[in-house]
């Protein structure tokens, strides 16, 4: 089985650029399932209604998120809606609102998908991470050819430390939220892919998708500034590919995936 997974999707030009090249993607690497970070999908932060038909008309299939997933109130009844696929961290404190988890019908595969957020430099204040991911593994007792997991978190160290937490028991865990690419992608002692964060899908002329001026001015003056999506430029497209052993459902390969893309 191959899960294709993109980073964190910013704003317009983000769903833009999925849009363009995910029915490219489809037909180079053949994907199973596809799955994409949509917390910054309307204008940077949030989601609605709109931005998530978006990606969802143009073959994304489960949508995982983040800090920010509350930002615009539309998610609370996007949350809420069970034949959408959209999932909050599963660590948010007790809220009614949506679930930490899918099961995706992927052909004759059925893949969990959780989402988990980080602590460490966050001003939420989020249950345990590490919990809650063995607390769902242990609820859930179906039969799943696949578990993938995104984990939202800033910093690097807890989002290995996640890894290995999981390792041998998941078939990969995926860092998101830094918008950074990283350069770590592996398969762990136990066969799970890691990597520490996937990347974004955003304007790559930017600051982590936003204006790049502003985002200076803020940190030369020590003023908060309002910032801004980048809206003009290339678009940079940044997600992993990875191959799920399907006797073992292990991680047998994870590969990282760049392209820039140009809007017409």
């Amino acid at each position: 089985m191959k899960i294709l997974f993109f980073g964190d999707i910013i704003g317009e030009p983000g769903r833009k650029a999925i849009a363009k090249i995910l029915p490219e993607w489809r037909e180079k690497y053949a994907p199973d399932l596809v799955i994409a970070n949509g917390e910054n999908l309307a204008h940077g932060a949030g989601v609605t209604e709109k931005s998530l038909k978006e990606i969802l008309d143009a073959g994304i299939d489960v949508v995982t998120s983040g800090n920010h997933i509350f930002n615009k109130k539309e998610a609370i009844n996007l949350l809420d809606d069970k034949k959408v696929p959209l999932i909050r961290p599963a660590n948010w404190p007790p809220i009614p609102y949506g679930t930490g988890y899918w099961i995706a019908e992927a052909g004759i595969w059925k893949v969990l998908v959780i989402s988990l957020n980080g602590r460490l430099f966050f001003r939420e204040c989020l249950d345990c991470p590490f919990r809650k991911a063995s607390e769902i593994l242990e609820q859930l007792d179906e039969n799943f050819d696949a578990v993938v997991v995104d984990f939202h978190a800033e910093a690097t160290s807890e989002k290995k430390a996640m890894g290995y937490h999981l390792d041998g028991k998941v078939a990969a865990v995926l860092g998101t939220h830094t918008h950074v690419q990283t350069a770590d992608e592996k398969i762990l002692p136990e066969g799970t892919a890691f990597i520490s964060d996937v990347g974004m899908v955003g304007v790559a002329d930017s600051v982590i998708g936003f204006e790049k001026n502003g985002s200076v001015e803020g940190w030369l003056t020590q003023v908060t500034m309002k910032w801004e999506l980048a809206k003009e430029g290339p678009i940079e497209v940044c997600a992993v590919l990875v191959e799920v052993d399907n006797k073992t459902k292990l991680g047998k390969k994870i590969e990282r995936l760049q392209e820039l893309v140009v809007i017409d």
